[in-house]
């Protein structure tokens, strides 16, 4: 969440930056911020100057007492247990202040940077570059969900036997290949200096609230109600939470993992082409990289996400893109975000496989999460970054489409020696 010493030293830069999000109401956001935390320091004020005033008058007793002064001593006595009285007045009206102003900044959302371009939503996003291989499919090429039913790779009909639409099984060959890229991505993270996690998938409510998933706005997370734990939609969350409460040297910075868990998310609202096959799930595998850092190294480390995902792509022979998100179509945490995005050529539409984000201090003030500068010893709040590297379903429809061949679906390089076959098809190995 936002600190208040920013909200009360760039108080209009601070709006400014909720309305390029277009957060709604946010000057009287703002305001009912300033007007409580106003009440809470005056009530914290009051209460010091009372104790004080009591530390006084209670050394003042014993000496009156000693003097033999006592209606003198039980006068005072009367005026310290009216200051108590008075005291615990202002220490409830101050807790609940605090209460009231916790409950407004977490429905603040975060501040685009400057570099953060306008706009609404998804069509305002600035494309910043493009890249991989061109493909030229067949006038017959098939969309991912017809070749898996042709090759018996993935089992949506089962899926919904199980479970339900959205929980795909995975068999033969599709699974091979999910294991496959699930190592190729560990492995590369590993390459890059990430140190590998393995986290519950399941968080209690403080770990959802450090990152910002909780309150949940739009009903997203699956909640199992009767011990209070939520599946996570993503490691970001488990991973992340590592670093609550956590003090840490400036000379560990940055700290950088990686993990792959299974993700959950409920995908309240969404209907149509946008959830055909795999192109939207509600539980699917993903390797996620976080990274914890001083506030004057993140842009280079976010620089370095963008690039290790980059290379993903460019080794899976992908087409892809990557865009700028607009202030409109940011998620609530997040101060900038770059979305990748690969090409189905079967479907003639891009769909989004990775997200990388900064989240500058927003997340490490609801953890609690600083570091502690070399220099001086003075601790301050880190910057958290994380990013998809990679989320499995888009891409596994991506490489199905894009590779097809009346033979089978060819398989990238660098995946044949973790799957251990040329081709994606019907064919024992």
């Amino acid at each position: 969440m936002l600190t208040l010493k920013l909200i009360n030293e760039r108080t209009e830069w601070v709006i400014k930056g909720l309305e390029k999000k277009h957060f709604s109401g946010a000057k009287e956001a703002i305001e009912n911020v300033l007007a409580t935390d106003k009440k809470r320091r005056e009530a914290q004020t009051q209460l010091d100057i009372n104790l004080s005033e009591s530390k006084k008058l209670a050394a003042q007793i014993g000496a009156l007492m000693k003097q033999g002064k006592k209606e003198e001593a039980e006068s005072i006595k009367t005026e310290v247990a009216r200051l108590k009285d008075t005291n615990k007045a202002l220490q409830e009206a101050m807790d609940r202040a605090q209460q009231e102003l916790t409950t407004l900044l977490c429905a603040i959302p975060n501040i685009p940077y400057d570099i953060v371009p306008e706009g609404n939503g998804a069509e305002d996003n600035v494309v910043v570059k493009m890249g991989g291989m061109e493909t030229d499919l067949p006038k017959d090429a098939l969309p991912h969900w017809e070749l898996a039913k042709k090759y018996n790779l993935i089992d949506f009909d089962l899926g919904v036997k199980i479970t339900g639409a959205g929980f795909p099984v995975y068999r033969g060959k599709g699974a091979r290949l999910q294991r496959a890229l699930i190592n190729f991505f560990l492995d590369e993270a590993r390459k890059s200096g990430y140190e590998e996690i393995m986290p519950p998938t399941v968080v209690n409510e403080a770990s959802g609230y450090g990152t910002g998933q909780l309150p949940d706005k739009e009903g997203q997370m699956y909640h199992c109600n009767l011990d209070d734990f939520y599946l996570i939609p993503t490691a970001e969350v488990p991973v992340t939470n590592i670093y609550r409460d956590v003090i840490l040297d400036e000379k560990d910075l940055p700290v950088k993992n990686c993990a792959y868990t299974q993700c959950f998310r409920r995908e309240a609202g969404s209907y149509g082409k946008d959830v055909r096959g795999l192109n939207r799930l509600h539980e699917f595998s993903k390797v996620e990289l976080v990274r914890i850092d001083k506030p004057e190294h993140s842009e280079q480390s976010h620089q370095e996400m963008l690039a290790h995902v980059e290379g993903l792509l460019q080794k899976l022979e992908l087409p892809y893109r990557i865009l700028r998100l607009c202030g409109g179509d940011m998620s609530f945490t997040s101060s900038i975000c770059y979305d990748f995005e690969v090409y189905s050529e079967a479907q003639k539409r891009w769909l989004e496989v990775s997200s990388v984000s900064n989240f500058d201090t927003y997340q490490a003030n609801r953890l609690k999460c600083r570091y502690r500068r070399t220099e001086d010893k003075k601790t301050e709040l880190c910057h958290t970054l994380n990013g998809s590297a990679l989320a499995l379903p888009r891409i596994v429809a991506a490489i199905m489409e894009n590779n097809q061949t009346p033979e089978g679906i060819r398989m990238p390089k660098c995946l044949v020696p973790y799957c251990g076959f040329e081709m994606l098809d019907d064919k024992p190995c």
